[in-house]
């Protein structure tokens, strides 16, 4: 585990008492901020970046050790203090511009829209992480590695400005007076969320809002236009996977369909939203109106109950999986990594009230009690105890035995949606 990831896991326990904090906080106040299933998606869509990031450092974090050895044009000291604030403040520039383009150039977009997906606005929506941020993302901060950035400078500053963006993730901090002026802070990045033309794409700060002040892309929220989040393509759905796909998917579509070869490299390079005149006109998509309700398929109590274990049972094993990547071998590390994902798209299909999904939840946590118990073995640990195998095979038959008790072999009632926050 390198430095990176063993901060983010020593950091994950605050994330969680915050979080619940947070909730705390809304009740107190009588507020809804959360919803079990849409937190568990980004929490779950986090827990995929997380995983990404494992066999994404070659991209991450290589391309950028290669460079600031090869063609750096300054050899910066990292024990020196001004090099530090300097690259935290270069660092925060560079990710005004990534996210700037993220949110105007398609493909970028795909990536990002992720983090924009959920239509309510608290702490965890912070967790909720792209799965393929790091395919161009890197090419932003090339500009630190040729100006000499040391490496372990790179890697922690970038840390520091991940970690400051965790908190202004909630409706539960108003303003802020002078702070909300300099810094992004929670109302600046309420209005970055939302998707009501007042706001759109805007805010892009890290942890200077002072950028958008200078570059023209900054924006007051309005408590006369209360924002209203999400995007303006609504997912509608709990699949983490389709959460990573879906705008690929689309253009890839369109692209297809486009008549032109211009057309077909233009529609991944324009805004979002943009489609050839061809494609428009022989396959037209509604036109945008503001949401009044939010995706919310009924579930039962007890389902809800069930989802709610499993998935913690998942953050677990997530976090032993990040506890050996630095030593497991690289068919353990995807065959993990392959049986996380799965598990996570269960559970959403299962929220989604999806006929199959029952089934093959029995078929996971069936197979889950099984292998460590019969073959001693789990992924990455060869000799596993007798008593860990004994427990893991308890908790998951047990949890086949009650699947079939808690309402998910019925057919999925209609989609049921709650009003939004007018």
């Amino acid at each position: 585990m390198n430095t990176q990831e063993l901060i983010i896991t020593w950091a994950t326990p605050v994330f969680f008492l915050l979080i619940g904090i947070e909730l705390l906080v809304a009740k107190l106040r009588g507020r809804e901020a959360y919803a079990g299933n849409d937190a568990i998606n980004s929490i779950g869509l986090g827990v995929i970046s997380q995983l990404v990031g494992v066999f994404s450092k070659l991209l991450t974090i290589g391309i950028y050790a290669w460079c600031v050895g090869h063609l750096a044009l300054f050899a910066l000291p990292e024990n020196n203090l001004l090099v530090w604030v300097g690259a935290l403040l270069l660092y925060d520039f560079c990710y005004y511009w990534l996210h700037r383009c993220g949110h105007r150039v398609n493909i970028l977009w795909a990536a990002h829209v992720v983090h924009h997906q959920s239509e309510r606005y608290n702490l965890s929506t912070a967790l909720r992480q792209t799965g393929s941020g790091a395919l161009l993302g890197w090419l932003f901060y090339l500009p630190m590695a040729l100006l000499g950035v040391p490496l372990k400078v790179f890697v922690i500053v970038a840390l520091i400005d991940l970690l400051y963006q965790f908190w202004v993730h909630t409706e539960q901090i108003g303003r802020l007076g002078w702070f909300d002026r300099v810094f992004c802070s929670p109302s600046n990045h309420r209005a970055h969320h939302a998707v009501n033309d007042r706001y759109l794409d805007r805010n892009y700060g890290g942890i200077l809002i002072v950028w958008d002040r200078l570059f023209g892309t900054f924006v007051e929220e309005d408590d006369t236009d209360p924002p209203v989040y999400g995007t303006r393509s609504p997912l509608r759905s709990w699949n983490p996977l389709w959460a990573n796909a879906e705008v690929y998917w689309h253009t890839a579509v369109d692209a297809w369909h486009a008549r032109h070869w211009r057309d077909k490299l233009l529609v991944w390079l324009k805004p979002p939203g943009w489609r050839p005149a061809d494609v428009a006109a022989r396959y037209p998509k509604p036109v945008f109106v503001m949401p009044s309700e939010r995706f919310d398929p009924p579930l039962s109590r007890l389902l809800k109950l069930y989802v709610l274990v499993q998935f913690a049972l998942l953050l677990g094993m997530t976090t032993q999986f990040l506890g050996m990547a630095g030593t497991a071998s690289l068919p353990a590390l995807l065959g993990y990594a392959t049986y996380l994902v799965a598990g996570l798209c269960v559970l959403g299909a299962l929220m989604e009230g999806r006929r199959w999904a029952p089934w093959a939840e029995g078929v996971r946590v069936l197979a889950t009690a099984a292998v460590p118990l019969l073959s001693g073995r789990w992924f990455g640990v060869g000799h596993l105890d007798g008593h860990i195998a004994l427990a893991i095979a308890l908790v998951f038959g047990l949890s086949a035995l009650v699947l079939p008790w808690l309402g998910g072999l019925r057919a999925p009632a209609p989609l049921r949606h709650d009003a939004a926050p007018g």
